[in-house]
């Protein structure tokens, strides 16, 4: 029996097996990603706390002699077990390693995969049809959005796929989930409109949603250049033409909204609908300019969805 081992058994630490699981919901209450272990402390100690570990499984470390270098090397037994469960689970492909994970986003952490995000789904018994609305990060889909961040963007860009899409593939829901996530983040989780930002009790949840100007059903990409970050109410809005953009971000808002009865469009004393209508208004933009909406994109939002006087969508 190892020293390494002999030392687990004696403190009767958590299994490997034990502490791979733990790690998986860990990963996921993080939004998919965990710092390395000698940098975040505070992980640490929040999987420590789920195994109810005591002051001495926690102080315990092993000791590695280096004869040639007449020197001893010290290292915390948690930690040592929790670096071994993470290697595990990243054998198993579960995980990405910091140093895969810093090739993509240049920080090195723990990364959930595809494969290890629906291992927690399933650990959590949460249905896989969630991960379309939940905002945790896996290696595939990053990959994505970092490859939509590095495009180009063009003077004469065109809003519409090539073609039209009659399957739903894997790698079309990833590039889906990809899109939303770069909108968001680009638009820190608020509403371009009324700056609204807020998240369920549990923080999986944002209450934002992602936009598309033109629409999937007017054939419409899953692209920077075609999103907005808006609340549920002006995402409806602006789906149903009572407002719309110029090309310079102005809010331009329809003319039927003068006609509407007065109580319509209002929240107690708050006129959602007729806030739309103040002169020079304009959105919040992300700081990035090749993050803004795309003017051609804009454009058609204008002539196609957008209810200046009559008729509508």
């Amino acid at each position: 029996m190892s020293y390494e081992r002999k030392m687990l058994e004696e403190l009767k630490m958590p299994t490997r097996r034990e502490v791979e699981r733990v790690l998986l919901k860990s990963l996921f209450s993080n939004n998919g990603v965990i710092k390395e272990f000698s940098t975040d402390e505070k992980t640490v100690e929040e999987i420590a706390n789920c195994f109810d570990l005591n002051k001495e499984q926690r102080a315990a470390y092993l000791e590695t002699v280096y004869k040639k270098e007449n020197r001893v090397k010290k290292s915390y037994l948690w930690h040592r077990l929790l670096f071994r469960a993470a290697d595990s689970l990243a054998k198993e492909k579960l995980v990405s390693r910091p140093t895969q994970t810093i090739l993509l986003t240049n920080k090195k952490e723990w990364m959930l995969t595809e494969d290890g995000y629906n291992r927690a789904l399933e650990i959590l018994r949460i249905p896989i049809s969630q991960k379309e609305v939940l905002p945790i990060k896996s290696y595939e889909v990053q990959k994505i959005a970092k490859k939509i961040c590095k495009q180009e963007r063009p003077e004469n860009y065109n809003p519409f796929e090539n073609k039209r899409v009659v399957k739903i593939t894997k790698e079309t829901k990833l590039r889906s989930r990809a899109f939303k996530q770069i909108i968001k983040e680009a638009y820190d989780f608020k509403c371009a409109v009324c700056g609204m930002k807020i998240y369920s009790p549990n923080t999986l949840l944002w209450e934002v949603e992602v936009a598309h100007i033109v629409p999937h059903s007017a054939n419409g990409k899953d692209d920077i250049l075609n999103g907005l970050a808006l609340c549920r109410l002006h995402h409806w809005a602006f789906d149903v033409g009572w407002f719309t953009l110029e090309d310079n971000f102005r809010i331009l808002a329809s003319r039927k909204i003068k006609d509407l009865s007065s109580d319509f469009g209002k929240m107690e004393n708050y006129d959602f609908i007729g806030q739309l209508s103040k002169e020079y208004r304009v959105i919040s933009l992300p700081k990035e300019q090749n993050m803004h909406p795309h003017p051609n994109a804009i454009k058609w939002h204008r002539e196609n969805v957008f209810v200046a006087n009559s008729g509508g969508i």
